[in-house]
C-alpha cells in the first residue's frame, strides 16, 4: 500500500511562527515543547491541507501572525497514492485562503482528492456531552474524509435553507417563492443523510474487523426526516405553516444528532467516565483511519493534539502500536518528550520553543 506523508512543511507568518521549515520522513512525528510554544499551530497548518476551516475553524485573518498581520503562507510536499504534490496555501492581508496544487490555482475541495487528514484535539473531548451541533460537525468531518463532495452538497443545502429561513422570518406565504428552494433542500438534504449513514457503516465495519485495545463505539444517527427526495420535498411543503410560526426550518439533516454507546458496557457515551469518552474517541479516529486506508488506498495523516491527556501509559503504548501497524504519519503533540517514549525509533521528534516572541522548530531525531 502506498503511503501518505509530508516530507516538508514550511510556515511563513502563520500564527506564532514567523518562519518554520520542517523536513521529516514518513514516520510519525512527536512534537514537544512548553505550552504556548506553537505546537498546535503546526497541526492547524497541516489540517488546512484538507477541505474546510481546519481544526480550530478559524478565519484566515485570525491565522495571521500578530502584530504584523501581513497575511500568511503554508507550503507542503505531500507524498500519496497519486504521486507527489506541492501544495501552497496563502492568505493575503484580509483576504480568503487561496490554494495551489503543483502551481495551479484550485478549489479547496480538490485537496480532498489527493489527501485525507483526520484530527483529535482537546476540544473534542466534550463531544458526547456538548450540543448536537458539535456531534454533527464531527460526523460531517468523518463523512467528508470518505466522500470529498460532501462539503459542496452541505454548502448547497445550507445556502438554500438560509434563503428559505429568510422567507419564513419575513412571513412570506406565497408557495411559489418556496418551491425551488425546497426542491434543492430535498435533493441535497437526502444526499447529506445518506452520506452520513455511509460513514457510520464504514466506521462500524472498521471497528468490527479490528482487534484493538480501545473500546468499540456503537453509533446511531438520530434524524427525523424522510430518506427519499420526493418525501422530503413534501415534508418541507407540508410543514411550511409550522415553520412560519417558528421562523425557521424544523425538518432536515441540520436537526440530526449522533448517538454513541460504549458497546461492551451498553452505556451511552455521554454517561461514561472522562477516560472512557477519550478512549471511545480514539477508537473512532483509528477506525476512520483503517477504513480510509482501504477506500483511499493509504492511511490518512493523523493530527493528535495532546493525545496523551486522559490516556494511561498502557493505552498510550497501545495507541502508538496501532499507529505504527497502520503505517500512518501521525503528528502528535505533548509538553514532555517522555510521553512518546514508547514510540522509540518508530517516531521522529521535533522540539518547539518560543523565545522573545519568535518560535523555532528543531529536529531532535
Amino acid at each position: 500500500m502506498a503511503g501518505l506523508y509530508l516530507s516538508n512543511l514550511t510556515l511563513s507568518h502563520f500564527r506564532s511562527h514567523k518562519r518554520a521549515v520542517i523536513d521529516v520522513d514518513a514516520r510519525p512525528v512527536a512534537i514537544h515543547g512548553n505550552n504556548g510554544a506553537g505546537k498546535t499551530n503546526i497541526l492547524e497548518a497541516i489540517s488546512l491541507l484538507s477541505p474546510g476551516r481546519g481544526l480550530r475553524r478559524a478565519s484566515a485573518e485570525d491565522m495571521a501572525r500578530r502584530p504584523e498581520a501581513l497575511g500568511w503562507k503554508i507550503t507542503a510536499l505531500l507524498h500519496g497514492p497519486f504521486g507527489v504534490s506541492e501544495i501552497e496555501i496563502t492568505s493575503e492581508k484580509g483576504a480568503a485562503r487561496q490554494v495551489r496544487i503543483d502551481g495551479k490555482p484550485t478549489a479547496q475541495t480538490a485537496l480532498g482528492r489527493i489527501a485525507r487528514v483526520l484530527w483529535l484535539i482537546p476540544s473534542m473531548d466534550r463531544l458526547w456531552i456538548e450540543g448536537a451541533e458539535g456531534r454533527r460537525r464531527f460526523l460531517d468531518r468523518v463523512t467528508l474524509s470518505f466522500l470529498p463532495d460532501h462539503a459542496e452538497i452541505s454548502l448547497a443545502y445550507e445556502k438554500a435553507m438560509r434563503e428559505r429561513n429568510r422567507l419564513l422570518k419575513d412571513m412570506v406565504r406565497e408557495p411559489s417563492w418556496y418551491a425551488a428552494l425546497e426542491a434543492r433542500m430535498a435533493e441535497t438534504g437526502v444526499a447529506i443523510h445518506h452520506n452520513r449513514l455511509h460513514a457510520i457503516r464504514a466506521l462500524a465495519q472498521a471497528q468490527d474487523a479490528a482487534e484493538t485495545a480501545f473500546p468499540t463505539a456503537t453509533l446511531t444517527l438520530e434524524c427525523d426526516m424522510p430518506d427519499d427526495v420526493e418525501a422530503m420535498r413534501a415534508a418541507l411543503s407540508d410543514g411550511r405553516m409550522r415553520d412560519l410560526s417558528a421562523g425557521r426550518t424544523l425538518v432536515g439533516p441540520h436537526r440530526a444528532d449522533l448517538f454513541g454507546v460504549f458497546a461492551a458496557k451498553d452505556v451511552p457515551a455521554r454517561d461514561c467516565s472522562t477516560g472512557e469518552q477519550k478512549a471511545l474517541l480514539v477508537s473512532l479516529i483509528l477506525a476512520n483511519a483503517r477504513a480510509l486506508a482501504v477506500e483511499f488506498g493509504a492511511p490518512p495523516l493523523l493530527l493528535l493534539d495532546e493525545v496523551a491527556a486522559h490516556l494511561d501509559a498502557g493505552r498510550r503504548a497501545a495507541l502508538y502500536d496501532e499507529i505504527s501497524a497502520l503505517g500512518a504519519q501521525a503528528w502528535m503533540t505533548g509538553t514532555e518528550d517522555g510521553l512518546f517514549e514508547a514510540m522509540g525509533t518508530r517516531a521522529q521528534t521535533l522540539f518547539v520553543t518560543d523565545q522573545d516572541g519568535l518560535s523555532s522548530v528543531s529536529a531532535v531525531t
